[in-house]
């Protein structure tokens, strides 16, 4: 049996796809990618479900592995595009915490849905 697992896997060693995707260089990076995937659904969420701290920190991990990503070698650049993926999504979801705490956003989410019922009304008439 050990002799039928090692011809085995000399066959898919000898092709460099079939090599590519029996390796933690293809299912490191492709299992990662649920992190950017639902940062990227997070952003149809309302802004005041965001920790800004976790968003700190996964933006900071984005860009530390994004470097990481091309330090090793051979370069990865599916890791690097998971994380560039992430980075943005992160730096999106950062700009929207920014902008409902700080930047005046709840305040006027609050001025709109008070006026809605008053602009239903008129249109109604």
């Amino acid at each position: 049996m050990a002799a039928v697992v090692k011809a085995l896997n000399a066959k898919i060693r000898s092709n460099p796809v079939a090599n590519y995707l029996c390796s933690t260089h293809f299912w490191g990076p492709a299992s990662n990618f649920g992190i950017p995937i639902a940062a990227v659904l997070d952003t149809q969420k309302s802004p005041e479900l965001i920790s800004g701290q976790m968003t700190g920190a996964l933006t900071i991990y984005a860009f530390t592995f994004m470097r990481y990503a091309l330090a090793v070698t051979p370069r990865n650049y599916l890791l690097f595009g998971c994380h560039f993926v992430n980075a943005g999504a992160q730096l999106t979801q950062g700009y929207r915490y920014l902008d409902w705490h700080y930047w005046g956003g709840k305040e006027k989410a609050v001025q709109k849905a008070a006026t809605a019922p008053v602009a239903a009304a008129a249109v109604a008439k």
